[in-house]
């Protein structure tokens, strides 16, 4: 059997300026090629683009995963091939990979199987350069702040109330906290600090949240680096830097043309994190995409309770998007193990199991249609290894909601083998079914807004805090309680807890953090023990990734 990459490698791609003009009618001007298979797409041209009427947006989410992640990718890119394949003008919308998680657990992220974006090494890893842009642009702010305390300090940084981050796209853990500025007096004033990863960062967060360049500025000059000694917020603008930040961002805030191994067109731009940032790709992309295609397929990170709750709460609130379907994307792997299996057992049969691990999935239907008021269909990612009396329980067990559940076999088959899913989407949209809604309304204060994620999509009974974070959350609330939570926390488990799987109720859910996103105008809180600078395992991904002494890489996934 070939691997991901081996694929990947022996496809035959379409030469992205022929691509670009056949399937979108994209003119050569408009893009700036990066080699033969990629390309960006000029902004100027994109907002004169007119709207689509009636094209729709199909956001592909699922259930709570296992470590090794239950392939939404990979389904949005089959769906989006079977869409293509029953005769519809489709088009993709995904994040960038971070390469923390390839050379980390993961691996790839271009989808799989004969479900990918090309060339799929790029993609992998250094792409446009455009998460380079993002950490070098975060970086320079956070170089300006630490040599305005050096050269006078004209604005009365409280250097022990700097929470401005440094940030690099590596799992790093020894970089979480760190001292800087030792060695005298020519280095600078000694403070604590740290490194997050690039896509938990604001910047990240306002690239992909930014509607044009002129709003990407105006957002950077947002930020809040920290405060003075009289409890002031000093803002990015305050020091002059978001000029130079946005020039640092001049090229990548524009959107990255790819395709599948099936040449169907992908966007794929921006990627912050859904457990510990937003979990969507760009704005820009997203909108534009709604005006070449009449079907656009996004994904949105982990489980509904994060990545589609932030979507909607976050990306549709700031941007006017409408989802017209949900797509859940579930393994027979992943219900085994909220049915208590252990991962080196997920491989054999256990209708058991899919039955007690049935109440994950369950909990997220209800989510999707009570609370986000959407339609949706279960898309049963097929594995080798799954059987027929598996599948039947999970059937079984969905038909008293009236979801219907189609097994997609886009891994070993392509856009034919997702052909049923997308016939099925089809039908769905066309019934206009949707009544779209937010969890909460913009005036809830801040406390009520992080209780009704925790209560309503996570099933816990109450959150918690200790006095210094709900003072903090207190003082947020005077100047910024109408914005959006963005809740870090574990993807494994609707409670902090990753070991707690199924679908935990009547757990605490308790803030350990809270972080001001001024410029990406939403408050992240941070729940349990989750990392916005993971670490490595024990056997990297890296160990096993090499290249040939022609400069083919192998074992990329």
């Amino acid at each position: 059997m070939l691997s991901d990459i081996e694929i990947a490698q022996s496809a035959t791609p379409q030469r992205i300026i022929p691509l670009a003009a056949e399937h979108l009618g994209i003119p050569e001007e408009a893009l700036e090629p990066y080699g033969h298979f990629k390309a960006k797409v000029d902004l100027h041209y994109l907002n004169q683009l007119p709207e689509r009427p009636g094209s729709k947006l199909i956001l592909v989410t699922g259930m709570s995963p296992t470590p090794a992640g239950e392939g939404k990718t990979t389904v949005s890119v089959g769906l989006a091939d079977g869409l293509k394949h029953i005769g519809k003008k489709a088009m993709i919308c995904l994040r960038e990979p971070s390469l923390g998680p390839v050379f980390g657990m993961k691996g790839g992220a271009a989808g799989g199987g004969y479900a990918q974006v090309i060339p799929m090494e790029d993609i992998n890893l250094h792409f446009t350069g455009d998460f380079n842009a993002i950490a070098l642009a975060n970086n320079l702010l956070a170089a300006l702040v630490d040599n305005h305390i050096h050269q006078g300090n004209a604005l009365g940084i409280d250097a022990r109330r700097v929470t401005w981050k440094r940030v690099m796209d590596m799992n790093d853990r020894a970089l979480r906290n760190i001292v800087t500025g030792l060695g005298g007096t020519s280095n600078g004033y000694p403070r604590e600090a740290g490194f997050d990863i690039v896509v938990a960062s604001e910047v990240m967060a306002i690239f992909c949240l930014s509607t044009s360049l002129a709003d990407l500025r105006e957002r950077l000059g947002k930020i809040v680096i920290g405060h003075t000694y009289d409890r002031k917020p000093v803002t990015a603008s305050d020091l002059h830097a978001h000029g130079a930040m946005a020039v640092l961002l001049r090229d990548a805030i524009q959107p990255n043309l790819v395709q599948t191994l099936e040449h169907t067109p992908a966007f794929i731009h921006g990627g912050p994190f859904a457990n510990i940032a937003h979990g969507c790709n760009s704005v820009i992309a997203t909108k534009n995409a709604l005006k070449m295609a009449d079907y656009v397929v996004t994904e949105a990170g982990f489980g509904a309770d994060l990545g589609a709750e932030k979507f909607i709460d976050i990306k549709c609130r700031k941007s006017g998007l409408r989802p017209d379907a949900v797509v859940l994307v579930v393994t027979l792997r992943a219900l085994k193990f909220h049915g208590g299996v252990d991962l080196k057992e997920l491989n054999q049969e256990n209708v058991q199991a899919v039955d007690r691990g049935f109440s994950n999935l369950e909990r997220h239907i209800k989510n999707v249609r009570k609370h986000y008021g959407l339609p949706c269909v279960v898309a049963i990612n097929h594995f080798t290894y799954d059987t027929e009396a598996e599948i039947a329980m999970l059937q079984q067990k969905l038909t008293p909601y009236g979801v219907p559940a189609i097994v997609s076999r886009h891994w070993s088959e392509g856009g034919k083998g997702a052909a049923d899913l997308a016939r099925m989407v089809v039908e769905m949209t066309d019934n206009n079914a949707s009544d779209f809604r937010f969890l909460y309304e913009d005036n809830t204060p801040l406390w009520e807004k992080m209780k009704t994620i925790a209560t309503k999509i996570y099933g816990a009974s109450d959150i918690i805090a200790d006095t210094d974070i709900r003072n903090q959350i207190k003082k947020l609330q005077e100047s910024y309680g109408h914005y959006p939570v963005c809740v870090a926390k574990t993807q494994y488990s609707f409670s902090t807890d990753p070991k707690l799987r199924g679908a935990p109720s009547d757990h605490v859910v308790k803030i350990r953090e809270v972080r001001l996103a001024a410029g990406a105008e939403f408050i992240v809180m941070v729940c349990g023990d989750v990392m916005t600078m993971p670490g490595l395992p024990k056997v990297p991904s890296a160990e096993n990734i090499d290249i040939d002494a022609d400069g083919k890489v192998m074992g990329l996934f």
